[in-house]
């Protein structure tokens, strides 16, 4: 009954009206599923399951876990043992800027020095995704150097080192796990996952 005494006119101005407002609605509607993906992606970032460092990125095996920063080291992973041990072990990953850090041999003979007896490492040089990784191992008695001098902080029985050194586009990047023989072992595996996920 009330359209029938409305004028053409007016049909027209409330059609507009309306039309605007739907009009005004759908930027609305895209910019929320534009912002929906892009906080998932934004969170999915800062997770444990990626990083970089120098110009190369990693994926970080689904076991280990991040520490919070800590000085010094672009990142800190724990390692726990294998069959619910109480034993875990560390990944140190280190980059101290382009032209800084020293060179492979360099570190290597430092890893060394940092176990009783400078124990011989054995090393394995190769190209992954088009990046120099040199692989390194060490077994013994490690001296748990720490501190600003980096003196022992007590010596460890039966411990390894498992370290890459990877000539990244703006320095060199090192990975340095150590801890307990059998928890290096049970993820060697996922150290060799890791360093075939670098990209640049």
């Amino acid at each position: 009954m009330l359209t029938r005494r409305l004028s053409p006119f007016t049909l027209v101005l409330l059609s507009g009206i309306v039309f605007t407002g739907c009009a005004k609605k759908e930027p609305e509607s895209q910019s929320a599923q534009t912002g929906g993906p892009s906080s998932a992606m934004s969170a999915g970032s800062t997770t444990a399951s990626s990083a970089s460092a120098a110009g190369i990125h990693w994926t970080v095996p689904a076991r280990w876990s991040a520490l919070p920063p800590k000085p010094m080291r672009v990142a800190t992973y724990i390692i726990p043992g294998p069959n619910g041990s109480a034993d875990s072990a560390e990944c140190a990953v280190y980059f101290f800027g382009t032209g800084q850090g020293g060179g492979v041999d360099d570190n290597v003979a430092r890893w060394s020095g940092q176990f009783e007896g400078s124990p011989k490492a054995a090393t394995t040089a190769e190209t992954i995704n088009g990046l120099s990784v040199t692989t390194v191992h060490i077994a013994g008695t490690y001296l748990s150097p720490g501190g600003p001098m980096m003196q022992s902080q007590g010596a460890v029985k039966d411990y390894r080192l498992l370290g890459a050194i990877v000539q990244a586009p703006e320095g060199n990047v090192f990975f340095k796990t150590t801890g307990p023989a059998a928890v290096i072992a049970g993820t060697e595996s996922e150290f060799q996952a890791l360093l075939h996920s670098f990209t640049k």
